[in-house]
């Protein structure tokens, strides 16, 4: 595999002002304050590296990305000198450099793809295995069942991410055993005014939709209601749009004596081909600014968060949700990573998008992403700075990577597949009746 020059792979990180990588390392006190083979800016890259590179071993990304200073003897850096420099620079720097990023990113490509004022966000969590040691599956902890508890520990993930561009404007994450509600509400803080949040039924409650909409200006939720839900209607809008009253529970006001004893949202009510009658339930309350059928249309862009995750799963981490790293800090500093590694990559999207002209979630994932994997690759064989030449490129050749416009009118209801196996099924053992027992008469 070639080597990348430094020059080359230095012109790659323009994309992250280096003085916010400086300013993450300050922040935590993981600077380095001597000489060393593999520094604190370097270890960055090497998280970043490993995102990227998922299919090598994190001491052939130090080598393929070129990161490690030379040593006087001319011999190879340790595999064990890697991971000490990993854990002297910890998880902080690489949540630090995260959040930095995103919010100026996120915030950016929210603004120039608003619908009706508001920036377009979503919310939903997911869950990554950790590897199975003590430290992990205490901290972490894992999924019990019927069946036991998992077989790994597992990591609880919520994002919140532009739906039209799917950069990751915030995450939180942590053990299994707290909810994603808990992790929702710290999120909301991230949510700057003006803004509109998509989120999955399971997010619906007082607790943690109330405050969205109440603390901050022009803010507003949006997601499905669940089948027994039930609620006294207050005003009709039309003919199946109407503003509706809930009341909030006592345990939900004894959590948060802020919360009211009733709240009020907007129902519509729609049905798709192929599906059940659905209900919307909003905090939009003005049918003339906010359109009952625009809604409609706008809630199923609820699903670029889960195609957006599928980019991280499917294509990032290779169908191995698994995180490498043995302890906590390691992996919450790679889970950073490869959030980090993700907004970059999409970052350069939102880019051909515009050359294109296009939105950016008509430019393929897949195909940028291994283009920015071989430009770092094959960028030993050319010249320093070659890379961004190479992305400029990019951009223009964007026949290759734009993918035809969706179909909204296609349906595909859901159905549970037969999960088929290559083992013969189980079947109750009947014993053989006697000889002399007598026939049934048919």
């Amino acid at each position: 595999m070639a080597q990348i020059d430094r020059g080359t792979f230095e012109n790659f990180r323009n994309s992250i002002d280096p003085a916010w990588i400086e300013e993450a390392l300050a922040a935590s006190g993981s600077a380095s304050l001597r000489k060393r083979r593999l520094p604190a800016e370097q270890v960055v890259w090497l998280v970043l590296g490993m995102a990227l590179f998922r299919d090598l071993a994190i001491h052939a990304v130090v080598k393929v990305l070129d990161l490690a200073f030379p040593s006087s003897s001319g011999r190879g850096m340790a595999n064990s000198a890697v991971s000490d420099a990993r854990g002297r620079v910890g998880s902080k720097p690489l949540m630090w450099l995260f959040n930095r990023c995103s919010q100026q990113w996120a915030a950016q490509s929210a603004d120039q793809l608003r619908w009706h004022e508001l920036a377009i966000l979503g919310l939903d969590g997911s869950t990554l295995r950790a590897p199975d040691t003590a430290e992990n599956r205490a901290h972490f902890t894992a999924h019990g069942g019927h069946r036991g508890a998992s077989a790994y520990p597992l990591v609880r993930l919520v994002t919140l991410m532009v739906l039209r561009s799917h950069l990751i404007s915030a995450a939180r994450f942590g053990p299994f055993s707290k909810s994603e509600q808990a992790y929702a509400k710290e999120l909301w803080p991230q949510v700057r005014s003006h803004s509109l949040v998509i989120v999955d039924r399971n997010f619906f409650g007082a607790p943690t939709l109330i405050p969205l909409a109440r603390d901050c200006e022009d803010r507003h939720w949006l997601t499905r209601a669940k089948a027994k839900l039930r609620w006294t209607t207050i005003r009709k809008l039309g003919r199946v749009d109407e503003i509706v009253e809930m009341n909030v529970s006592r345990d939900a006001r004894r959590q948060d004596p802020t919360l009211p004893k009733t709240w009020q949202m907007r129902a519509i009510h729609y049905q798709r081909r192929g599906f059940a009658t659905s209900v919307l339930l909003t905090s939009m309350l003005d049918s003339e600014r906010f359109p009952a059928d625009e809604i409609i249309a706008l809630y199923h862009e609820r699903w670029e968060l889960e195609l957006g995750y599928d980019e991280v799963k499917t294509e990032m981490l290779d169908r191995e949700e698994a995180i490498r790293s043995q302890g906590v800090d390691g992996v919450e500093q790679e889970i950073w990573g490869v959030l980090l590694a993700y907004n970059l990559v999409r970052l350069e999207i939102t880019r051909v998008a515009v050359e294109a002209g296009v939105p950016p979630i008509r430019i393929s994932f897949v195909a940028a992403y291994h283009y920015i994997r071989h430009a770092l690759v094959v960028a030993g064989f050319l010249s320093p700075g070659a890379l961004p030449k190479h992305l400029v490129r990019m951009r223009r050749d964007v026949a290759a990577f734009v993918l035809p416009p969706r179909r909204p009118k296609r349906c595909y209801p859901r159905a549970v597949k037969i999960k088929m196996s290559p083992y013969p099924r189980m079947r109750s053992r009947v014993s053989p009746a006697p000889a002399d027992a007598p026939k049934a008469v048919v």
